[in-house]
């Protein structure tokens, strides 16, 4: 699980891009494990923190583009299509646009501690035309903040590498197989609410 260490500095990049395409990759595993390696000596603490920030931003700046491409205003046809499946309806857009105009910053702040949403959030944030810089800014501050607390816990887990390596893993598959259940859950339990109005 940890062979990937030996791809120094650059694995760690490349992982973490991957991370932020690719939500499964996990970077809760990738960033604590390298700290470990950071406590027995291996790797150079700051620099961990520093490739793995520039990962992430880099990760984060292709769906951001993606979604700036898309543009909000061929967002419609697509959830009147997919409403279900997206669990949500234009309604449901237009509070988020308000709230994003409003809070986006912050928002992808704090998305930036989350398990998967930290790369969903970079979607809304490009079709809603949040502007390049700011959220460049917010992202990197956030995914900074997130790896040196990952890289900080496995430098003080230091010589405990194989059973945290164990550890971490199931831990892992743990949260994104609970977010995937919430998400179903959500789909199988979602009611359109113009359905709901037409039947009363």
């Amino acid at each position: 699980m940890t062979n990937w260490l030996d791809w120094g500095y650059f694995g760690i990049f490349l992982l973490m891009v991957l991370e932020n395409v690719i939500p499964p990759v996990p970077s809760e595993l990738i960033m604590s494990v390298a700290g470990i390696a950071a406590g027995q000596g291996r790797m150079s603490f700051p620099l961990l923190v520093l490739v793995g920030t520039l990962g992430c931003a880099v990760g984060n700046l292709f769906w951001y583009e993606v979604g700036r491409r898309y543009g909000y205003e061929r967002l419609r046809p697509a959830v009147d299509r997919w409403g279900r499946w997206l669990t949500l309806e234009w309604e449901d857009v237009e509070k988020l646009r308000r709230f994003f105009h409003r809070w986006g910053g912050i928002t992808v702040f704090i998305f930036r501690f989350m398990p998967i949403g930290r790369t969903v959030i970079s979607i809304p944030a490009g079709l809603l035309r949040m502007p390049f810089w700011r959220f460049l800014i917010y992202t990197t501050l956030g995914s900074a903040v997130w790896n040196t607390i990952l890289v900080g816990v496995g430098y003080w887990l230091g010589t405990n590498f194989e059973t945290v390596d164990h550890w971490i893993a199931p831990v892992v598959t743990a949260v994104v197989a609970l977010a995937v259940l919430a998400y179903l859950w959500r789909v199988l339990t979602w009611k359109s609410r113009h359905r709901t109005d037409e039947t009363r």
